[in-house]
């Protein structure tokens, strides 16, 4: 069955072209195996656009696109989102797709043979998929946290927790929305700031990370592949929940506000740097631009797939993903801005009453009866006023609503979707299977996404990697280890903030760098038109040409001016800020990094971005040994035959006899040039004599002096057609050939005169 998996669908026309020219009709076998190879061909495609699309949904639609959303006013940032999802995401994703499906090799291989002084952008591209995984193991561990809360039969967010610590001053439970409360006390335990607690750990979230990468490990190590059924109910389980959270949302007191504010866009907010740095780093990030995936995605060999069709669905679910959650928290959202202040005093002494009633609680808890006409300040005195064993009753079995007034601002971390989703899921009957199915849910896709990360990471290094080629468990057992002690910085109590400068700061900076580089090297120095022409001679279709113009004259500059809003942003005069608990007035506030704090995104950016200037230096220094060492010792005495580059079939435009000859008269005199090179005292950009029209016309903004060097001491793969391979090595010849070459033409003019 494998075997039959692995046919690709290129054969399949072939064999039908010549059964139809053949007279003889086709067996009952036959056909019988055609529809074999074409049902699991069709499965492999379909799973491979169903893995595709699971790790686009995953937790950057359903986690960190409603905070950002929130953070930046609604509708400006869904705006802005979908203005640059159109002109960067779904033609950098194609580029990516198409890269990977035309030269069938991994991230690292594919610019090492396009640019091979450019090669580690592939290496960068794993550096940062490492830095992912740390940070995205440690929303798994709130994950299973909340997961493991559910079980019990009252959800323990719902109320404030029953604690024997409490002081008669402390009151701040009552002063926020329970889930906030349990969110930053219970789940986090966070600190005040960023550079406090760091040097201790939670224990429990220390153990949570620890199950975390356990379960990423043996995942690794035995190899499971994810059943069709199982990925497609990874893939709709999250919308069946979603669709069920809106519907219950919608009868909230607020919703309809909520969701008003939520499309509201003001034109006069697209001026501020910040909603243009957030909204092209959560494009790049949800899409998983310039992490290689996708790259790997389209490399495996399982059919012709329309690229362009594949990447509008991938941006299309993603976005509907995205905005389906956020819907869900606005109106959560509005909800407990309407259910704050005065009328959540009124619902505290109406459930004091009714527990009163019940005898679940002494009549000495029983508010005075003009308590509903003074201030909730009141309220709280009162409450302060009581005996220490009723204070605890009574702000155990409060509601779970902010006495203090909160505007519709009022959290804005990126733990808002955990909050607001245990809001949602304690207003269904039976709320602890809803909180167990939903947060099981959740960790599932953030093992499924980091299953797949961590798979673009292992499976290049093996390729490219001998060691670990012959190990290949070995790896495994490094990345899980590393990154379960990397990711414990996290489980501190300033953990949440170190994750938020990873997600928001460090993480989109590298992303974007890389992708520039990424569309640079294919569009300018590599050329976009050359890329179109070999794509249309290897596979047989002609890319559209509009995504050709976006590659060169809309993605790229956008790109560079967002890599200098990063900068700006990071270097300013006024220092960015983190979202940080105040948990002596119960609410979030905003609390700048220090410079030494900025210093290690600095650092870590610069070290994960290093391969890609050392790659070349490297590459340089072994060509300068080697040439130093003995320039004359490997090379070939016997002469390789000069084969002409094939002319090529170009859908309106032919090259006639004349420029063929010329092609075929400049492919000999760059052989005599390349051979000569050594001896000659020649400028080195006179040295890279184009093969052909195509060559001539494609690199529109190529590099000369850089790809003679580069192409001396690194070749495309021998599997590239003839006509791609351009560099010295490939038309090369030595002295004895040279010696021979030149007296056949001094023999030739002789023979003239």
């Amino acid at each position: 069955m494998e075997s039959l998996e692995e046919l690709s669908e290129e054969e399949a026309p072939k064999e039908t072209k010549t059964s139809s020219s053949l007279p003889r009709k086709l067996t009952v076998k036959e056909i019988l195996a055609t529809k074999t190879q074409n049902y699991f061909a069709q499965t492999k495609k379909t799973k491979k656009t169903l893995m595709q699309v699971a790790f686009t949904i995953g937790l950057g639609s359903i986690w960190r696109f409603p905070y950002l959303c929130h953070r930046n006013g609604g509708g400006n940032f869904i705006l802005m989102y979908f203005f640059m999802l159109l002109l960067f995401g779904i033609p950098l994703l194609y580029m990516e797709m198409i890269m990977g499906h035309w030269l069938r090799m991994d991230n690292i291989r594919v610019w090492k043979q396009l640019v091979p002084w450019l090669g580690g952008i592939g290496y960068a591209s794993i550096l940062v998929c490492i830095l992912i995984s740390l940070y995205n193991s440690i929303i798994i561990t709130w994950s299973i946290s909340y997961l493991g809360n559910s079980f019990d039969n009252s959800l323990p967010w719902n109320q404030c927790p029953l604690v024997k610590t409490i002081n008669v001053t402390d009151l701040s439970c009552l002063q926020t929305v329970s889930h906030q409360y349990f969110w930053y006390h219970t789940t986090l335990s966070a600190s005040g700031h960023i550079e406090e607690g760091v040097e201790s750990l939670v224990v429990h979230l220390t153990l949570g990370i620890f199950a975390a990468w356990c379960l990423l490990f043996l995942i690794m190590i035995t190899g499971l592949k994810t059943p069709m059924p199982m990925l497609i109910f990874t893939v709709f389980l999250p919308y069946i929940l979603l669709f069920c959270f809106l519907i219950r949302g919608l009868f909230l007191e607020g919703a309809t506000a909520s969701l008003r504010h939520m499309v509201t866009t003001e034109f006069s907010s697209w001026a501020s740097l910040d909603l243009w740095r957030q909204a092209g780093g959560h494009v790049l990030y949800s899409l998983g631009l310039g992490m290689g995936i996708t790259i790997s995605f389209s490399s495996y060999k399982v059919g012709e797939d329309n690229y362009i069709q594949v990447a509008s669905l991938v941006a299309l679910v993603n976005l509907v993903t995205s905005l389906l959650a956020t819907s869900i928290i606005f109106i959560v959202l509005g909800f407990w801005t309407s259910t704050s202040g005065h009328s959540c005093v009124e619902k505290s002494i109406l459930k004091l009453k009714n527990l009163i009633k019940r005898g679940m609680l002494p009549q000495d808890a029983k508010p005075p009866e003009d308590m509903l006409y003074l201030t909730t300040l009141d309220y709280l005195d009162w409450i302060s006023k009581l005996p220490q064993y009723l204070q605890y009753q009574v702000i155990h079995f409060s509601p779970s609503c902010s006495i203090k007034m909160q505007k519709e601002k009022f959290m804005e971390g990126p733990g808002l979707a955990f909050v607001a989703f245990s809001q949602v899921i304690s207003l269904f009957p039976g709320a602890s299977f809803w909180a167990i199915l939903f947060f099981l849910a959740l960790v599932i896709m953030g093992l499924s996404t980091s299953i797949q990360i961590l798979e673009g990471i292992v499976s290049p290094l093996q390729n490219s990697i001998s060691t670990f080629r012959r190990y290949p468990k070995l790896l495994s057992v490094l990345i899980c280890l590393g990154g379960f002690l990397g990711s414990l910085v996290f489980t501190s109590h300033a953990g949440s903030y170190i994750m938020s400068l990873f997600d928001d700061y460090l993480i989109p900076l590298t992303l974007v760098i890389i992708v520039t580089f990424q569309n640079v090297a294919l569009a300018c120095i590599y050329g976009a038109r050359r890329v179109r022409e070999e794509i249309f001679s290897d596979l047989g279709r002609l890319l559209w040409s509009f995504f050709i113009v976006l590659w060169c004259y809309v993605t790229l500059p956008g790109l560079l001016a967002l890599t200098t809003i990063y900068f700006m942003q990071l270097y300013q005069m006024v220092p960015p800020y983190y979202i940080a608990w105040n948990s002596s007035m119960s609410q979030e506030v905003k609390q700048p990094y220090l410079q030494s704090t900025l210093g290690w995104v600095t650092f870590l950016s610069i070290l994960t971005l290093l391969p890609i200037p050392v790659h070349p230096l490297y590459h340089w220094w072994y060509l300068q040994d080697h040439i130093a060492s003995d320039p004359l010792e490997k090379l070939q005495p016997k002469k390789m035959p000069s084969v002409p580059p094939k002319p090529l079939q170009w859908p309106k435009h032919h090259l006639g006899k004349s420029q063929e000859k010329n092609s075929e008269s400049s492919s000999k005199q760059l052989s005599l040039l390349l051979g000569r090179g050594l001896n000659l005292n020649l400028p080195p950009w006179q040295c890279s004599l184009p093969l052909s029209r195509s060559s001539q016309s494609s690199s529109w903004l190529s590099l000369p002096v850089i790809t003679s060097l580069t192409s001396s001491f690194s070749r495309r793969s021998v599997s590239l057609p003839i006509s791609r391979q351009v560099s010295p090595a490939s038309v090369a010849v030595d002295n004895s050939e040279l010696h021979t070459e030149t007296k056949e033409e001094k023999q030739d003019e002789n023979s003239v005169q």
